[in-house]
C-alpha cells in the first residue's frame, strides 16, 4: 500500500518539467495541482514565470488541467485569467476529480501526468488514477491546518522509503 504515495520523479519545482521531455515519454496532459506547487498557497495570482510555463506547454500541445482541494473562489481567481480548464473541491486523494480531469482534457490516463508538492493528496491520488505522477517541493514551508497534519504523515512516509532505499532526495 504504501509504495502507492511513491512518486515517479522528484524535482525542484514546476520550473523543471519541461515539455520537450514529457512529449518524449508520450504525455500529451498536464493535471496539476494549485497551491505550494504552481503559487505559494497564500498568493492569489500566477507569476509571471508560472504564466510563461503555461505558455510554454502549449506552445508544445500540452494540455493542462489545475485539480484543487482549495474552494471555487480560489481556484477560479487563479485559473479563468489563464484559461486553464480546472476541478476545485476536489477532494483528492478520491478519483472523481481526476476522472473529470480525464474526460475534459479527451486523453488517456498512460498520456497524463499529475504534478503536486503531497504525497497524501497529488501522489496518492494520481497513482490511484494510473497517472506517471511527479512531486515538486512545496514552493513555501507555511502551510494551511490540514496540510499542517498531511505533511506531518508524509515526513513519516518519506522516512521510510528513505530507510528502504526508495527515495534518494530530501525534503
Amino acid at each position: 500500500m504504501l509504495k502507492k504515495f511513491l512518486p515517479n520523479e522528484h524535482v525542484k519545482s514546476i520550473f523543471d518539467i519541461k515539455p520537450e521531455k514529457l512529449k518524449a515519454q508520450g504525455i500529451k496532459g498536464i493535471i496539476t495541482d494549485l497551491d505550494n506547487t504552481l503559487v505559494a498557497w497564500d498568493v492569489a495570482d500566477a507569476t509571471p514565470e508560472v504564466t510563461n510555463w503555461f505558455k510554454e506547454m502549449r506552445a508544445h500541445d500540452i494540455k493542462i488541467t489545475i485539480i484543487s482541494n482549495n474552494n471555487e473562489q480560489r481556484v477560479k481567481l487563479f485559473s479563468e485569467p489563464l484559461e486553464i480548464p480546472f476541478v476545485y473541491s476536489a477532494r483528492k486523494p478520491l478519483g472523481r476529480a481526476f476522472k473529470q480531469a480525464v474526460k475534459q482534457m479527451n486523453l488517456q490516463k498512460d498520456q497524463i501526468v499529475m504534478i503536486g508538492d503531497q504525497l497524501l493528496t497529488d501522489v496518492l491520488g494520481g497513482n490511484l488514477a494510473g497517472f506517471y505522477t511527479i512531486v515538486v517541493v512545496p514552493i513555501v514551508k507555511t502551510d494551511g491546518k490540514i496540510t499542517r497534519i498531511n505533511r506531518m504523515i508524509e515526513r513519516r512516509i518519506l522516512n521510510y522509503f528513505r530507510r528502504k532505499g526508495k527515495i534518494t532526495w530530501e525534503e
